[in-house]
């Protein structure tokens, strides 16, 4: 490897790390140096890559340690077969260099990931060292996110764990036929493996704190995975059901989708073109439903189509809505909380601000159109004092009435 200043790897490293989607620091700790002492904070402002769970903006430092790798799997750009121009980070240039970054005001945190080099256990045993060194070398308070490897020792992994704020380990595809097939290399076995180590862990370290409040945290933001989108022949029905076992299984704060996209001198077997980025952005709609909403994966998948896609110019919770029509209108005035979760254009804040405001009075129309974004897509499934929706003759007259031109939705796709 031709020897690079700092400056060339950074433009090398932070490029290859957008390809991981997975940057996210809700959840975590609060900790700070105003009382003098330590350095960082994972409550400052800044340029933005991740948010604060009150929506504040939280700058990280997004690079790998290094993006050369000794796997060769077929949809990611630093595979071991790849031409792309190759860096590397020693620990302790991550170190200084997210110091120098927090100094600068450019960064609150750190968000690090890796290709494997040498071995699952040399790699992770660098990525360990970034963060020991951060948080003893310089007491560094702020967000820290780690990258496990799958095959690491279980010792390693539940290093990064005490040092970190949240861990993650992506399990690349939506099912096990299409990482065999893609990414022969790893196993969706031992990744189920090292999540549910990462779980249990959690749980045992929030089990200490509620009985010692000395008890040392183990990432405390919990974890997070990410799966490619388009690179297989996975549905969307696949992907959900997929996402539904990951958080039930493993208690994840995440599940990310990123949209496949073609690399250069790609493999054979993946596709030519990248899936439509509308498909991502419904895919993250349908996990809102089942995270927020209380929509079960069946009653999500149910909302796609026979091919198991969901449709592209409505959103799922509305496509759902107009595939069980029979469930409206709800009353707004004497409906369930649950029952209004279904609502489409209904959100959990003006649900909130419903139950409340209907304690005082019955609510009309115009009161609900002051809590939404599209009153237009509500009133079809609403009953208010004032309002009881016409009937049409079915669904598709409905949706042809409410939904967005297809022209608008190919131009925000775009």
């Amino acid at each position: 490897m031709a020897q690079l200043d700092t400056r060339e790897k950074l433009g090398i490293l932070a490029d290859a790390a957008k390809y991981d989607a997975s940057c996210a620091s809700s959840g975590t700790a609060k900790r700070n140096s105003r009382d003098g002492k330590g350095l960082g904070s994972t409550e400052g402002m800044g340029i933005c890559h991740a948010y604060a769970p009150d929506g504040r903006c939280i700058s990280l430092l997004k690079i790998l340690l290094t993006n050369s790798c000794i796997f060769d799997c077929h949809y990611c750009i630093n595979r071991k077969s790849s031409n792309v121009r190759r860096a590397r980070f020693t620990a302790q240039e991550v170190v200084g260099l997210t110091i120098a970054f927090y100094k600068r005001n450019y960064i609150e945190g750190l968000f690090l990931s890796s290709g494997i080099i040498r071995s699952s256990d040399y790699t992770m045993e660098q990525l360990v060292e970034v963060a020991r060194s951060l948080r003893e070398d310089h007491d560094f308070r702020g967000y820290i996110h780690l990258k496990t490897i799958p095959d690491a020792d279980p010792e390693l992994v539940h290093l990064a764990g005490l040092y970190a704020d949240r861990l993650s380990i992506n399990v690349e595809l939506p099912t096990e036929r299409g990482l065999e097939r893609l990414a022969p290399e790893k196993s969706a076995t031992r990744i189920a493996s090292v999540m549910g180590d990462v779980k249990h862990a959690i749980d045992d370290r929030q089990d200490a704190r509620r009985r010692y409040r000395s008890a040392p945290r183990f990432a405390p933001a919990g974890q997070s995975t990410q799966m490619i989108v388009g690179a297989d022949g996975a549905s969307d029905g696949d992907i959900i059901a997929s996402a539904s076992g990951l958080y039930d299984r493993f208690g994840l704060r995440r599940v990310y989708y990123s949209a496949f996209s073609p690399i250069p001198d790609a493999s054979a077997v993946l596709p030519l073109k990248r899936p439509p980025l509308m498909r991502e952005h419904r895919l993250y709609q349908s996990d809102w439903m089942m995270r927020f909403y209380g929509f079960s994966a069946p009653e999500v998948a149910a909302a796609a189509g026979a091919d198991g896609m969901l449709p592209l110019d409505i959103d799922p919770k509305l496509a759902w809505a107009l595939k069980f029509r029979d469930t409206f209108p709800v009353d707004v005035n004497r409906a369930s909380r649950e029952q209004l979760l279904r609502v489409p254009g209904l959100g959990t804040k003006a649900i909130a601000a419903i139950l409340t405001s209907r304690k005082w009075r019955r609510l009309r129309l115009d009161d609900i159109g002051r809590l939404t974004v599209s009153i237009a897509k509500v009133r079809p499934f609403l009953i208010a004092a004032d309002w009881t929706p016409a009937r049409l003759d079915g669904a598709a007259d409905l949706r042809r009435a409410i939904a967005p031109k297809v022209e608008q939705m190919e131009l925000f796709a775009a």
